[in-house]
C-alpha cells in the first residue's frame, strides 16, 4: 500500500504524542480519566496492545521522528552533552526527519508543542524544528517547564515567552492545542490541493503538576479507593477490553510505597492525582478541538491520527536535592515567580496542595505505578513499566474495521516506515549532503486490516538498561543488575524470570543485543560516566539505581 490511497490525494498525518503518561491512564486503555475524544478514536479507530517508546522525553522525541533508534541521531540519553557521538544532545545529520522525508511528497510540514531534541535552547542551530523540515513552528525548545509561563515558547525561530506573560488565560495545553487547529484550519484555506503532516506534542502530563481548577473538581473523590484498589479495578477493566490477557497477574505494589491504608497526607496524595487527571482531561479537550478543524476543513477521513505517549509513567519526585536555582537557571525547566510576581512554592510540599501557577510539584511513586497499571518500574527503564504505550490509529479512509485491537509489536521507528508506506514518500539514502542511515522500522499498515507477528527483533538501551525482544521472548536489564529473561505470551508482567531455565536462549539474545548496541553506537554507562570524569563533568543522573 503506497500513496495516494483515496484516489485523490496522500493522506493528511497528525501524529500526536504526550508526555510522561502511563500506560492505562485514558479511558479507552482502562483509566479513570475522562478522554471522549481519544476513546472516540479508539472506537472508530484502532488500538495496540504492545507498542513501545524508549523510556525517555527526548530519546523517544529522536526515535520517532528519525525512524532511528535515539543513539543514531545523537540523542542517546538527553539534550544535555556528554561526549561520544552518539550522546550528542543534538539532532545530528546523519538522520532525516518525517517532516524533512515528506517535505519530498510536497506536503505542508507544521509543529505545535515540544521539540526537546536540541541542546541549544535559545539560539536556532540546525537542530531546530525550521532547520529540520517544518514550515511553522509553536512550542517550547526545552523539555519541562511551568504551564502557565513556559521557558523556551518560540514561535518560527524567535522567542515569544511574552505571549504568555500578556495573555492571564494562557495555559500552555490549550496554546499547543489552539495552534494546532489554527494551523490545520489555515492549511485548509491557503493550500488545499497539498497534504500536510502536523506533529502536536503535548507536555502533558509531565510535572510541574498545573491544571485548571475545573478540571480538577472533576476528579475530586474518583481516586478515594486509593493506589492499591484502583489497580485491581484498572487490571479488571483492561482484562475485560482484552488489552491484558486474564493469565497475567498484577505486580506488586511498588516497594518502597506503603498500602493506601497506611499512607499519611491522604488529601495532598489525592489532590496529586486529580491534578494529574485533569492534566490529561485538558490534553483530550484539546485533541477534540483539533479533531474538530479537521472534520470542519473536510479532512478527517483522508487523515491518518496517530496518537501515543514517549515513555511510561514518570516516578521522580520533585527532586529534594536539585535546588530551585538549579531548576530555573541551569536546566531552565522553571520560573523562580508567578506572572504577576508571587514567588513559585518548589518541591513536594504536603502542606501546599498543586495545581495553580505558584506551585511546583510531581505525583510520585505510588500513583505513577497506577498509571502504569498492571506492570512495575516507569519512566527511564526499560522493563514494561517504562516503555509501553497506548498506540491509537484513526482513518477512516482506510481503517474501516472500527473498535478492534491489535496485538502486533512495534516501536517508535515503525512510525516512520508506516509514514512512508502510506504516502509513498521515498525515505533519502543522502539529505543536504549527508549520508543518511537506512530507517530501522517495519511499517504497521498490514496490521491495519488484521493483526499480525512482528517479523524483526527490538531492541532498547537507555542509562545502561537494555532490553531485546525476539517474538514471545524479552531480555531485559535493570542497570546494574543481571540479565533476566521473560516469556511476554505467558507473563507480559515481568513476574517469572527464566534466565536460569533457557540459557542457551539468554546467551543468544545477549549475542543479538550487543551487535545491535555495537551497530547503534550504544555506550556502556560506565565507560560515558568515565569520560565525563576525565572532562571534568559529571552527569545528573550518575547516581540513579545506587
Amino acid at each position: 500500500m503506497t500513496g495516494d490511497v483515496t484516489g485523490t490525494k496522500s493522506p493528511n498525518i497528525v501524529l500526536i504524542l504526550n508526555d510522561d503518561m502511563g500506560f492505562s491512564d485514558i479511558g479507552c486503555y482502562g483509566g479513570e480519566i475522562k478522554t471522549p475524544n481519544l476513546d472516540q478514536l479508539a472506537a472508530k479507530g484502532l488500538r495496540y496492545s504492545q507498542f513501545y517508546n524508549t523510556a525517555r522525553c527526548s530519546p523517544s522525541r529522536a526515535s520517532l521522528l528519525t525512524g532511528l533508534h535515539p543513539h543514531q541521531t545523537g540523542i542517546g540519553i538527553l539534550t544535555y552533552p556528554t561526549g561520544p557521538e552518539g550522546y550528542a544532545g543534538n539532532l545530528n545529520k546523519r538522520c532525516v526527519t518525517i517532516a524533512e522525508v515528506l517535505k519530498g511528497k510536497n506536503y505542508k510540514t507544521y509543529l505545535s508543542g515540544k521539540w526537546h531534541i536540541a541542546a541549544s535552547l535559545t539560539e536556532p542551530t540546525d537542530a531546530w524544528p525550521l532547520q529540520r523540515g517544518f514550515d511553522e513552528f509553536y512550542g517550547t525548545i526545552i523539555g519541562a517547564g511551568s504551564f502557565y509561563h513556559p521557558n523556551t515558547l518560540t514561535r518560527g525561530n524567535d522567542n515569544v515567552e511574552h505571549e504568555a506573560v500578556q495573555d492571564p488565560s494562557f495555559f500552555y495545553t490549550d496554546a499547543i492545542s489552539d495552534q494546532a487547529a489554527a494551523f490545520i484550519r489555515k492549511h485548509a484555506q491557503d493550500n488545499p490541493d497539498q497534504p500536510f503532516f502536523q506533529y502536536v506534542a503535548y507536555t502533558a502530563p509531565h510535572w510541574p503538576l498545573h491544571a485548571h481548577p475545573e478540571d480538577i473538581a472533576k476528579y475530586k473523590g474518583r481516586f478515594d479507593d486509593g493506589w492499591d484498589s484502583l489497580r485491581e479495578q484498572r487490571l479488571q477493566r483492561m482484562v475485560k477490553a482484552g488489552i491484558i490477557h486474564p493469565n497475567w497477574k498484577l505486580t506488586d505494589r511498588d516497594p518502597t510505597q506503603p498500602p493506601w491504608t497506611d499512607a499519611e497526607n491522604k488529601a495532598w496524595l489525592l489532590r496529586c492525582m486529580e491534578v494529574y487527571a485533569a492534566q490529561i482531561d485538558r490534553m483530550d479537550q484539546g485533541i477534540g478541538r483539533v479533531l474538530r478543524a479537521l472534520e470542519e476543513t473536510g479532512q478527517l477521513d483522508n487523515t491518518l491520527v496517530i496518537f501515543m505517549s514517549d515513555n511510561g509513567a514518570c516516578a521522580e519526585d520533585i527532586p529534594d536535592d536539585v535546588s530551585p536555582q538549579t531548576l530555573v537557571e541551569e536546566l531552565m525547566i522553571a520560573q523562580p515567580e508567578t506572572r504577576d510576581g508571587r514567588p513559585v512554592r518548589f518541591g513536594n510540599d504536603p502542606s501546599i496542595m498543586p495545581g495553580s501557577e505558584d506551585t511546583y510539584q510531581s505525583y510520585g511513586v505510588a500513583w505513577a505505578n497506577l498509571s502504569n497499571t498492571p506492570f512495575r518500574l516507569y519512566k527511564h527503564w526499560v522493563h514494561e513499566g517504562g516503555i509501553a504505550t497506548p498506540l491509537i490509529m484513526h482513518w477512516p479512509a482506510r481503517i474501516t474495521e472500527g473498535g478492534e485491537l491489535r496485538h502486533h509489536p512495534g516501536q517508535l521507528p515503525d512510525i516512520m516506515a508506516t509514514i512512508l508506506d502510506v504516502t509513498g514518500a521515498e525515505y533519502p539514502r543522502t539529505y543536504g549532503g549527508n549520508d543518511i542511515l537506512p530507517c530501522e522500522g517495519e511499517s504497521l499498515a498490514r496490521s491495519f486490516g488484521a493483526d499480525g507477528d512482528r517479523q524483526t527483533p527490538m531492541f532498547w538501551e537507555h542509562e545502561g538498561n537494555a532490553a531485546v525482544r525476539v517474538g514471545q521472548w524479552k531480555l531485559v536489564r535493570k542497570f546494574p543488575g543481571p540479565w533476566e529473561l521473560y516469556d511476554m505470551e505467558a507473563d507480559r508482567t515481568e513476574l517469572h524470570d527464566l534466565s536460569a531455565q533457557h540459557p542457551d536462549r539468554v546467551k543468544d539474545m545477549i549475542a543479538r543485543y550487543e551487535a545491535w548496541a555495537a551497530r547503534c553506537g550504544v555506550i556502556p554507562r560506565e565507560k560515558i560516566l568515565e569520560m565525563m570524569k576525565a572532562q571534568g563533568a559529571t552527569a545528573f543522573w550518575e547516581e540513579e539505581d545506587a
